[in-house]
């Protein structure tokens, strides 16, 4: 695209504009642009040894601080009872003495009503029990944070593995499918002595 060439009428316009401005730099000439800044040029370096990132930190495989989930954290738990029972318990081939349903039940409720469950269990002389806590409610939106689901089933283990329960209470592990599956807790009790 060319440009066009100014009429007199927008040539005499300018002259007019231009006259009734004032300088701002009037210490330089008209048309005089400032004089360039002479730029350095960069000394040349000596040439530096091969470099691969991390090649002096020492190595370390830091697992993520994540608190792993409920199942894994259960399975990873030591066993403490018979393997032969406790694969049958997995398989849901033994049956439950008893059981307690903790289903629409507040954390302040649950606690004390699963403690006494346990202790009178016991107490009976009982050895495998359900404790069923349900796999909880999911949310429509869970936001930029994720919340685990399930109140009680993750707190139902922590609970039973301290005091009062713990000294009772042998093995936890999730229930096989047909006792609640992820919804409910198998709890092999000690002995009485």
């Amino acid at each position: 695209m060319s440009r066009r060439k100014l009429t007199e009428d927008e040539v005499e316009l300018w002259r007019k504009v231009a006259e009734s401005t004032a300088r701002m730099h009037p210490e330089r000439k008209p048309g005089a642009l400032p004089k360039p800044k002479p730029h350095k040029v960069p000394k040349p370096r000596l040439p530096m040894p091969d470099f691969t990132v991390g090649q002096t930190a020492s190595i370390r495989n830091t697992p993520h601080d994540l608190q792993p989930g409920i199942a894994d954290s259960l399975n990873a738990a030591p066993l403490r009872m018979d393997k032969k029972s406790f694969g049958r318990m997995k398989r849901g081939k033994l049956v439950p003495e008893d059981r307690i349903d903790l289903h629409g039940m507040t954390l302040d409720r649950a606690h004390p009503v699963l403690t006494r469950f346990i202790l009178r269990t016991h107490a009976q002389g009982m050895r495998l029990v359900l404790v069923i806590t349900g796999k909880g409610k999911t949310k429509e939106d869970d936001g930029p944070i994720p919340v685990r689901r399930g109140v009680l089933k993750h707190n139902v283990p922590q609970w039973l593995a301290m005091p009062p329960l713990s000294g009772l209470v042998l093995q936890v592990t999730q229930a096989h499918i047909s006792h609640g599956g992820t919804g409910a807790y198998y709890v092999y009790l000690r002995r009485q002595r």
